[in-house]
């Protein structure tokens, strides 16, 4: 099992998101060999770009992957990095591919995904405010006493 938090000069992280596209048009084409060219390339790419793929699944008209990153990186960026790597080379290695006006669709759905559920994160947060009062109170009953 690899670490779950990533480590760099001056922060640690743990930044996971699912990715999913499609084809132009969601057309059936990652398939015929494709799907696990496509796969490699978007590992190569991944990790040129400090990205780790934990898990992927190409299917005949769209993609799943589960990806890690640096905080630096903007997930557009990533995505258009992708798209438009894995587009250029499948089009140079298979040339039927360059009668399509375009390989991928512009669109892409992404969720970030935590080790920690999104109603832990909002308790979490709601209840900030409660528990620095009750600091706060028993700092101040804390100096109460020590002067009595």
């Amino acid at each position: 099992m690899t670490d779950r938090y990533e480590y760099h000069s001056h922060c640690v992280f743990n930044l996971g998101y699912h990715i999913i596209f499609c084809p132009k048009y969601r057309r059936k084409l990652l398939q015929w060999g494709i799907d696990e060219r496509l796969k490699i390339l978007l590992v190569e790419k991944a990790a040129k770009m400090g990205c780790r793929i934990e898990k992927m699944e190409v299917m005949p008209d769209h993609v799943h992957i589960f990806i890690k990153t640096p905080p630096t990186l903007a997930i557009d960026a990533l995505v258009q990095g992708l798209k438009g790597y894995t587009a250029n080379v499948l089009r140079h290695e298979r040339p039927w591919l360059r009668n399509l006006p375009c390989l991928w669709s512009r669109s892409y759905y992404v969720e970030s995904i935590g080790h920690i559920s999104e109603e832990t994160v909002r308790r979490y947060i709601e209840d900030q405010k409660e528990t620095a009062s009750r600091k706060a109170n028993n700092k101040q009953a804390g100096s109460l006493s020590s002067h009595s």
